[in-house]
């Protein structure tokens, strides 16, 4: 391995400025990273004052107001990508991650210094029964979250379920290649810095793509998957985030990662995976402190490491 990778982390943040400054502070100490964060412009006014101050933190003027399945969620990592290629220095790796995460495995500097070239994104096909979710012109008021029974949610599901019925109702009509193949995924991506500079130079130049994921639903979860594993990039992605996340069992919850607890320690530590998520300190602060201890970004991993 020669050196270590440098890495600038984009953090999508929108509460607990306490709790994040501990994620913060397994990043930036010892220099390890630079980190980029958005907050969401509906967050409390207070936010960005209680978020420590740091060199190698860098915290977003231009702010958009972020809601579950709507653009605004890719609009906010465009800021990021932005701010990241534009700045001055020429990084290794972008990481986006959320603000309630925390490194949970050592050795992530020393990962990525052995991948350099490869791309990590969880993603799977979207098969044409599921074309829906991007090929129906989407009501904002329809990709709002809510509740299991409420009629817009279940509006909702029947127009996903006449589409897979061949009713095509409110269809998307902006131009999108034939040659493309449609991606779905996690949001949460570790990719190359060329690979950045790759995705805002693409739509610079394509201005047909971005419209046409305007007003899908769920935008953050094919936006970037679709772009990049429609380009070169592809043979370089690894299928993974790089996250333990416990999924919920109800119908309420299934689709949510779920808050980690203390009980969760084993099952996190036991997925050799280098983040977790998500953590809130008001559910349970024992876990948090524990990793918060024991990992950072810059402390060597004596275990062997993850192949892929």
């Amino acid at each position: 391995m020669k050196g270590t990778a440098k890495t600038a982390f984009m953090l999508l943040v929108h509460n607990h400025p306490e709790q994040l400054n501990k994620f913060l502070m397994q990043l930036v100490e010892e220099e390890a990273a630079d980190v980029f964060i958005h907050i969401d412009a509906k967050s409390d006014a207070s936010m960005r004052e209680r978020i420590i101050r740091h060199p190698h933190i860098t915290i977003l003027e231009e702010r958009v107001a972020v809601s579950w399945g709507d653009i605004s969620q890719v609009d906010a990592t465009l800021l990021l990508l932005e701010a990241v290629c534009n700045s001055d220095v020429h990084y290794d790796f972008v990481c986006l991650r959320s603000g309630q995460d925390l490194l949970v495995r050592n050795g992530f500097k020393q990962f990525l210094a052995e991948h350099r070239n490869s791309l990590f994104l969880a993603y799977r096909t979207l098969q044409e029964k599921d074309f829906g979710m991007v090929k129906i012109q989407w009501p904002k008021i329809v990709r709002n979250r809510y509740a299991n029974y409420h009629p817009l949610r279940l509006l909702r599901r029947l127009l996903l379920l006449l589409y897979k019925r061949g009713v095509h109702i409110l269809p998307n009509r902006r131009y999108f290649p034939e040659h493309f193949t449609l991606y779905k995924g996690s949001q949460w991506f570790t990719i190359p810095f060329e690979a950045a500079v790759f995705i805002i130079d693409f739509l610079n130049k394509n201005r047909w793509y971005y419209p046409f994921f305007e007003h899908s639903l769920v935008p953050d979860e094919s936006f970037f998957h679709t772009l990049l594993l429609n380009s070169t990039y592809k043979e370089k992605v690894i299928n993974t985030n790089l996250y333990f996340l416990k999924w919920g069992e109800s119908l309420k919850e299934r689709n949510s990662p779920q808050c980690l607890h203390i009980g969760d320690r084993a099952l996190i530590e036991n997925s050799n995976m280098f983040f977790a998520r998500k953590f809130n300190e008001q559910f349970d602060k024992e876990v948090v402190e524990y990793f918060k201890a024991r990992v950072k970004l810059d402390r060597a991993n004596e275990l062997v490491a993850h192949k892929y």
